[in-house]
């Protein structure tokens, strides 16, 4: 994979800036389907585990997973564990067969060192720092070899409870009047309502 390969076109424009950790989630979540040996999925095929967090320093790793596996938020088949680590579970939810894959330390430790690396840490934004330290940063993680960016576990079995279908049933708030979700409505003083008017004072 390089720069020029659409998957990665692809990541950028949702991700929006160069980073090494959007093209490290690309290539984690195609590790993991050729492991399962399952496709990207339209629907709710899958679902990826992320481990990182809200504030996590590689955030962005999310986006790669969710280009490369068609596990998104809005799809609702993505979930953040908020450990705080560089690894995703992706689940074949037919089979409940999984495997979780790891950012190899030596990976991590090229990235940490970086001068890319040492202006993020200063609180430079990633779009405003010179192409030219991030790009060898890219293209080295598009064109290693998997098992220098992963350590890849054996695949074992993994029940996820079942989530909620999807709701297509609204009504309108009593108090603001904007559409919302039905099993999200509350009772207030008789009227239905959404949450926020619920729990206004």
């Amino acid at each position: 994979m390089n720069i020029n390969d659409e998957l990665y076109k692809v990541g950028l424009a949702l991700h929006g800036h160069k980073c090494p950790a959007m093209p490290l989630g690309l290539r984690a979540g195609l590790a993991a389907m050729e492991v399962l040996g399952v496709q990207h999925a339209p629907d709710g095929q899958l679902t990826a585990l992320v481990e990182i967090d809200r504030n996590h320093c590689s955030t962005c790793f999310a986006d790669g997973i969710q280009v490369a596996t068609g596990c998104t938020f809005g799809k609702g088949n993505i979930r953040s564990l908020g450990y705080g680590k560089f690894a995703l579970t992706l689940i074949d939810n037919k089979t409940s067969r999984s495997v979780r894959v790891v950012v190899t330390h030596e990976a991590m430790r090229r990235s940490q060192e970086s001068e890319f690396i040492k202006f993020r840490k200063q609180g430079t934004p990633a779009s405003q720092i010179d192409s030219a330290l991030v790009e060898p940063l890219i293209d080295q993680v598009l064109a290693e070899k998997t098992e220098v960016l992963f350590t890849v576990e054996p695949v074992k079995e993994i029940k996820l409870t079942p989530i909620a279908p999807h709701a297509f049933d609204t009504i309108f708030c009593a108090e603001c009047g904007e559409v919302t979700v039905e099993r999200y409505a509350r009772v207030k003083h008789g009227k239905i309502v959404c949450i926020p008017c619920a729990e206004k004072i």
